[in-house]
C-alpha cells in the first residue's frame, strides 16, 4: 500500500467528540499517523504480521491504520470509556476484525502482569505530561518497553529529547529519533488562545530485543 493511499484511509476516522484536558486528548493527525506507520512497516518490518499495542489508542487512528497495514492483531489501550466507544465505531467501519480494544489505567498496570511481553510492537502517541500529569510521558514509556519484545515507538516533545534520552540510558535501551516532525494542535479547549499552534514533536524508536526489561 502506498503512503498516500494509508493517508487517505486515515483521514476517514472520527475524532473525539469532547476531548477531555485532563487526558491530554488531541488527536494523532492522519498525515502523521500515516508516516509514522509507513516508517515502522516498511522500514523495519515492524507491523505486518507483528501482534501490535496501542497505548492510549483514543479514537484509535494509529490501531486502525496498524491492522490495514496487515498486523495480525492490534490491541488498544486506553483509560477513556467515551474514546473507546469512538475507537470502536471506527473499527466497525472499516470492518476490522484484527483489532481490539482494552479499558485500562495503564498507570495501575503491573510491569509483571499479563501484558509483559506478549507484544512484538508497541506504538503510541502517549500524553505529553504538560498540564497535571507531569511525568506521564515517561511512564507511558516504561509500560511500553515492559510489553514489548522487539521495537516501541512513539512521539515526545522535542523540547524533552535530552531528558528521555538521559532515562532511556539508565533504563538501558537503544532510543533513536526517527524524525522531527510538526504537530499542528488545532485549538480544542477554552484556554485556547490560537487556533493552532505547531509544535516540535520527535518520532522515536526503542530497540526492545536487548533491553534490560526483557
Amino acid at each position: 500500500m502506498k503512503l498516500k493511499e494509508l493517508e487517505g484511509y486515515l483521514q476517514q476516522v472520527d475524532g473525539f467528540e469532547n476531548p477531555k484536558v485532563n487526558l491530554e486528548q488531541y488527536p494523532t493527525t492522519p498525515h502523521i499517523a500515516a508516516h509514522m506507520l509507513y516508517t515502522m512497516d516498511t522500514t523495519f518490518g515492524d507491523i505486518r504480521g507483528k501482534l501490535v499495542g496501542d497505548l492510549g489508542c483514543g479514537c484509535g487512528v494509529l490501531s486502525i491504520g496498524s491492522c490495514i497495514l496487515g498486523s495480525a492483531m492490534t490491541i488498544g489501550f486506553d483509560v477513556d470509556c467515551d474514546a473507546l466507544e469512538i475507537a470502536s465505531r471506527n473499527c466497525a467501519e472499516f470492518e476490522l476484525e484484527t483489532c481490539e480494544l482494552v479499558q485500562c489505567d495503564l498507570q495501575q498496570m503491573s510491569p509483571f502482569d499479563r501484558w509483559s511481553k506478549k507484544f512484538d510492537t508497541i506504538i503510541m502517541n502517549p500524553p505529553f505530561g504538560t498540564k497535571d500529569n507531569k511525568g506521564i510521558d515517561l511512564v507511558f514509556l516504561q509500560k511500553a518497553i515492559a510489553m514489548s519484545t522487539t521495537a516501541v515507538y512513539s512521539l515526545h516533545k522535542t523540547a524533552t529529547r535530552e531528558h528521555i534520552k538521559k532515562k532511556g540510558f539508565e533504563w538501558g535501551i537503544k532510543l533513536d529519533v526517527l524524525a522531527e516532525l510538526r504537530f499542528d494542535l488545532e485549538a480544542s479547549y477554552r484556554f485556547h488562545r490560537k487556533k493552532t499552534v505547531d509544535i516540535e514533536v520527535d518520532f522515536i524508536r526503542i530497540d526492545c530485543s536487548a533491553s534490560c526489561y526483557n
